[in-house]
């Protein structure tokens, strides 16, 4: 039996209630076998998998808060503290009532690569808790976020780990956490990241996981002799990500033709009108509905949906494996020529698998979306060097940062016999750095 088929056993039988996890590490695995294959028996004689699969350092504890009617909640946080070969740990925090173990190790596992395919130093982690921000007060959500981190603060900071945003943490979120770590801890230091303007945050923070996808996505198109312009672009989700996704395909030329949240879907024929959203979304902090109430041609559906309107590129930014297979079908049916991963593992395997055997150009989450880590990193740069860098510096460096994640991608994927596979290009490239890291270090 291989190695890598030895390890999967391993962990369907110990972790078969960790699905999201499982789902990561048997893709990634699948892409990176001829790479292990070459040289089996000294991966083998290192445990390099088993290491790499295991989190250097798990942290699992109770969150006690109070809401405004004075009762007391308890919710579960987490830190997956999983591989820092080449870094700190980076990776973000996720307050959604379906976060629990399974779900973190698999964002932190696949944080590694994505974190190692920017070419920046930083290893890879993930968090957050079940807890759910919509509805609360700003106090409440206060409270829990100072509750969070009187227990979070014990294993950061700058050097260490560097928390940061994701589903649920905003920059009211982050300020709030990084206001108790500085209560707790009497530093003034960069231990996380998302941070405002006004005390440490980099600009271009907010845009650069959307404009970041945009970046990649404009460059694989110009590789292969097309481009953005006049193209119609389909967009999940209505967050940061798919906001300035939205945005940024916009200004290339491209109409986006729809965005969604938990509650349902919008097509709106005349382009989604972006400022309309931000004022929705992120000022009143409303639901796609009441986009599509003052746009007159907009139509709102409830559910799920998105991917049966017709468009030539298609950007799943919201979450875990809400493409699927009859999506996928759909898509190709309809004509669509990319897909690009703006959330994390949003595509099932299925789904993936069905776009490659039919010529979509697909790049996975872990390269595409890696623009908002990158921006992290850099933000990182900046605390540490006591400076702020202008929007256009760090926006330049952004893209130059996606069009190097993209090329990278594609050498990996020619050099191992399979060119134009970005899936097995991004595990292989950002494999590779952390296993030579971690050969060069010993047992550890």
């Amino acid at each position: 039996m291989s190695y890598i088929d030895e390890v999967l056993i391993f962990h369907r039988v110990r972790d078969f209630n960790e699905t999201e996890f499982l789902q990561a590490m048997e893709e990634i695995f699948e892409s990176i076998r001829p790479v292990i294959e070459k040289d089996e028996e000294t991966y083998r004689n290192v445990a390099l998998l088993e290491r790499l699969t295991e989190p250097e350092r798990i942290l699992r504890f109770r969150v006690p808060w109070i809401d405004d009617g004075g009762k007391v909640h308890v919710n579960r946080g987490y830190r997956v503290q999983f591989n820092s070969a080449i870094g700190p740990y980076k990776g973000g925090l996720r307050l959604h009532p379906s976060v629990n173990l399974g779900v973190i190790k698999f964002l932190g596992f696949e944080q590694i690569f994505k974190n190692s395919l920017t070419g920046l130093p930083i290893g890879g982690g993930k968090g957050g808790s079940d807890f759910d921000p919509k509805g609360k007060s700003n106090r409440e959500i206060m409270m829990f976020c100072q509750s969070f981190m009187t227990e979070l603060c014990k294993i950061i900071g700058e050097n260490t780990d560097v928390p940061a945003g994701d589903i649920g943490t905003g920059a009211r979120e982050i300020g709030y956490m990084f206001g108790q770590y500085k209560r707790i801890c009497g530093r003034y230091e960069g231990a996380l990241t998302g941070k405002g303007l006004s005390y440490g945050g980099s600009l271009t923070r907010t845009e650069a996981t959307g404009y970041g996808l945009l970046y990649l996505v404009e460059e694989m198109l110009r590789t292969h002799n097309q481009d953005l312009q006049g193209k119609t672009v389909c967009i999940s989700g209505s967050g940061n990500v798919a906001t300035y996704a939205a945005e940024k395909a916009e200004q290339l030329g491209a109409k986006v033709l729809t965005v969604s949240d938990s509650t349902g879907w919008v097509y709106d024929p005349d382009g989604i009108d972006v400022p309309l959203l931000k004022q929705i979304k992120e000022v009143e902090r409303g639901r796609v509905l009441d986009y599509a109430k003052r746009r007159p041609h907009a139509d709102y559906h409830e559910g799920r949906g998105v991917w049966v309107t017709p468009c030539d590129i298609a950007l799943p930014c919201a979450t875990q494996n809400e493409l699927q297979i009859d999506d996928a079908r759909i898509l190709v049916r309809n004509g669509v020529t990319a897909v690009a991963e703006g959330a994390n593992m949003p595509t099932t395997i299925e789904a993936t698998k069905y776009f490659q055997k039919n010529g979509v150009l697909f790049v996975p989450g872990k390269a595409a979306n890696a623009g908002g880590v990158a921006t992290s990193a850099l933000e990182m740069a900046q605390n540490s060097g006591h400076v702020y860098w202008s929007f256009e510096k760090v926006d330049k460096t952004l893209q130059q940062i996606m069009v190097n994640i993209f090329h990278n991608i594609d050498a990996a994927a020619r050099k191992y016999g399979m060119a134009g596979n970005y899936v097995a290009g991004a595990n292989i490239a950002g494999f590779e750095k952390v296993a030579d890291a971690m050969m060069a270090q010993g047992i550890v």
